[in-house]
């Protein structure tokens, strides 16, 4: 099953410009050199304060990216000295405790960025997104809600396909083909919606929509060990044995620690 795009949980969504969809499939965004704060001797002492806590927050994602989490760690602690209840830097500062396992923390910095911005989709995604990892599917689709109905939204298609991975894994299927074909209008080469698709597909035996999705999936998006799978156990319910062994022979290849598991 795929899971909603973890570039929510790692990236400060008002700092960088992302391309997202849940889960596991898109690129990181590319930054370029760093640069110091710029500002002018005549700006006033918030203004100051503004563009010092947004270059903290640069920089600190840039360490997360490259897994120097001490130092993003350190410069996300700074900027919330600045700014104590911004959103973006609670984000930030939940992905950093979220890869270091510091599951309680995490989840009451999501909480606490998503309710000081209840208009931001991208804050009330990456909230949704954190819980349906954490095996709460269900309480994840109340913020997917909200997030779509959050004014000004700009990629609501990436909220719509993970509601529609997290109400596959609640069981609630109407919603989750609902959702996941709202998203794959929005973005038809979603990997998220996609393989979701597939999967739901797989499950209610439509084996050849199964194998279309599928297909479409691998093609959007390097492929994942699950995808591999799921469309290797397609390929057997099409009573395609070799397909399927073309799938196996590339889970042996690509994911060679994996294979066996």
């Amino acid at each position: 099953m795929p899971q909603p795009d973890r570039l929510w949980l790692v990236l400060c969504a008002g700092v960088l410009a992302v391309a997202v969809g849940g889960c596991k499939s898109h690129p990181k965004a590319k930054l370029g050199p760093s640069q110091a704060p710029v500002y002018s001797v005549g700006d006033p002492e918030s203004v100051r304060r503004e563009v010092r806590w947004r270059d903290l927050l640069t920089l600190a994602t840039r360490d997360m990216q490259v897994g120097n989490l001490d130092a993003a760690e350190r410069k996300v602690r700074d900027a919330l000295k600045l700014a104590p209840e911004a959103p973006d830097a609670l984000v930030l500062q939940a992905g950093i405790d979220d890869r270091r396992g510091r599951t309680r923390q995490a989840g009451e910095n999501f909480r606490k960025a998503a309710e000081l911005a209840p208009q931001r989709g991208d804050v009330l995604n990456n909230y949704g997104a954190w819980l349906c990892q954490q095996g709460r599917p269900a309480e994840s689709l109340v913020w997917f809600d909200r997030a779509l109905q959050a004014p000004g939204y700009p990629t609501p298609g990436e909220a719509q396909a993970n509601a529609g991975s997290c109400a596959l894994d609640a069981g609630q299927l109407e919603r989750a083909e609902r959702d996941l074909r709202a998203a794959l209008v929005a973005a038809p080469a979603n990997p998220v919606a996609l393989e979701s698709m597939a999967q739901l597909s797989y499950r209610q035996g439509r084996y050849m929509e199964a194998r279309a999705f599928a297909e479409r999936r691998i093609a959007a998006a390097p492929a994942t060990r699950s995808v591999l799978q799921l469309a290797s156990q397609i390929e057997v319910k099409l009573g395609d044995r070799a397909a399927s062994d073309r799938y196996l022979q590339r889970i042996r290849q690509e994911f060679p620690q994996e294979a066996g598991s």
